[in-house]
């Protein structure tokens, strides 16, 4: 289905609300390990189902993580924050309530790339519902269950202002959170797993005005596309209410990603009271000093400071940047083998183009750092090219090669015979591709720039991609 066109008389407002299920040994409040694909009820004790009597203990690894992650968004850490019964009935959440913090989380008021970040705080998880259809069947069994496995993950949520003006900046600030995430180490973010899920605040207002419209909720986006879709479904849905003369309604939708439809999940009548109260079997949660030293000690370099430092301190084009500084691992990856070239050619732009360009789609999705091609191959062969010693198509016929089955590149080069022709040869090629195509020749000095490719392509043939284009068009030019 078309996309739909936004309404320049209305500025959508939009604010994002992500869990992140953190990558400890053990659950939130007790000792069982976590595990994802597990046999359902396999990763449970009495204090994840909520037995009575029992008592929670607070994970100090999901603590940790946690301050890392206020510390890396700039946010303010409480000196003293506490944790929360939040009460309601559903069958995924064995005690009735679920532990997490209200009014006073563990860090607030942050900043990422321009979005101001409202308040991050710990929780549990739920457990999951799976579902079966009418004719499907669990366990040999038909209707619902519940796997209580996922209850008690640790997660965080961390809830932005409503800074966003548009689903696709929606997606791309996303993606800059799940990139900070994954640099610091604390979730696999895994979308399609569910490490990290995002619900998305959506209003309209007048174009100019600073009132916030009334809000709808839409749940559980698993994909960066998803998520915009159902933004951009969202405003339009809105846009056409408000045109109408309607009123939009608070409440909690659902986006279909197949159909591309909206379903009402419940309205603002039908809300939880969830009838906070702190949780009388633990302490505030108070970190010291030495928390904190550990927690800044554990940061690295972040994406968004990576992206700014290649683009300026190394002249590389933004966009380039901010992929190498996304893809943490591609970002070391160019790093490695921009030292491998001990500052000399090729620069630092050149070999970022080799890395994005040539090599990430060789590899697809793959860590380069698993591939064929080590950092210094690539910077070698990359050298080799700035040097003259290979044209740069036949560099990617070695690059193809490299990819495939390893290997240096000086000695692919010799093996294969893909040295660059010498000038003297190159010439006599030229000569003799020109002599053979006539009718390119005279379109060439008609003024028909584009017959020129008849001519090089019969030198790159005869060369065997061994001359450099560039160097062939300037050559042909002079003879015709």
């Amino acid at each position: 289905m078309p996309e739909p066109v936004a309404d320049r008389r209305y500025e959508p407002v939009i604010g994002l609300e992500i869990h992140v299920q953190l990558a400890t040994r053990t659950k939130m409040f007790c000792g069982c390990e976590l595990s994802f694909g597990e046999e359902p009820n396999t990763r449970t004790c009495p204090v994840c189902l909520g037995h009575p009597g029992v008592l929670p203990v607070v994970n100090a690894e999901a603590v940790h993580y946690a301050l890392m992650i206020g510390l890396a968004l700039g946010c303010d850490i409480a000196p003293r924050s506490l944790f929360h019964r939040k009460n309601y009935f559903y069958p995924d959440l064995p005690k009735g309530y679920q532990i997490s913090q209200y009014d006073v989380p563990l860090a607030r008021d942050g900043i990422l790339g321009g979005v101001r970040i409202h308040r991050v705080h710990l929780e549990e998880d739920a457990a999951k519902l799976v579902h079966a259809g009418a004719s499907g069947r669990i366990h040999g069994a038909a209707g619902s269950s519940v796997d209580f496995n996922r209850g008690g993950t640790p997660l965080v949520e961390i809830v932005s202002e409503p800074d966003i003006r548009s689903a696709a900046d929606a997606g791309e600030w996303l993606r800059l959170l799940r990139a900070t995430l994954k640099r610091l180490g604390v979730s696999d973010v895994n979308m399609d797993e569910g490490s990290l899920r995002c619900d998305a605040n959506v209003s309209i207002r007048p174009a100019g005005e600073a009132t916030l419209g009334t809000k709808a909720e839409l749940k559980n986006m698993n994909s960066f596309r998803f998520l915009q879709r159902g933004i951009e479904a969202e405003i339009a849905r809105q846009e056409e209410i408000v045109r109408g003369g309607g009123a939009v309604l608070q409440e909690t939708l659902h986006f279909d990603p197949v159909s591309g439809g909206l379903s009402s999940l419940r309205s603002k009548e039908e809300a939880h009271d969830y009838r906070y109260f702190p949780e009388p079997d633990l302490v505030p949660l108070a970190p010291t000093e030495a928390m904190l030293d550990r927690a800044r000690a554990a940061l690295p370099e972040l994406p968004a400071a990576r992206a700014e430092r290649l683009e300026h301190d190394l002249g590389i084009a933004p966009d380039t940047a901010r992929l190498l500084a996304f893809r943490s691992e591609l970002g070391d990856y160019f790093e490695a083998a921009l030292a491998a070239t001990d500052g000399g050619a090729p620069d630092a732009r050149t070999l970022a183009s080799w890395v994005t360009v040539e090599l990430v789609p060789r590899l697809g999705d793959a860590d380069p750092a698993d591939s064929r091609v080590s950092p210094g191959a690539l910077a070698k062969l990359a050298e080799m090219v700035a040097g003259r010693a290979v044209s740069q198509s036949a560099a990617k016929q070695v690059l193809d090669v490299m990819a495939a089955e390893g290997g240096e590149p000086d000695r692919l080069v010799e093996e294969r015979g893909l040295a660059r022709t010498e000038s003297d040869e190159l010439g006599a090629i030229v000569d003799r591709a020109i002599d053979q195509n006539a009718a390119a020749v005279e379109q060439v000095r008609s003024g028909n720039e584009k017959a020129i490719g008849a001519i090089v392509g019969a030198v790159m043939r005869a060369t065997e991609g061994r001359a450099d284009g560039g160097e062939v068009q300037r050559m042909v030019r002079e003879r015709t």
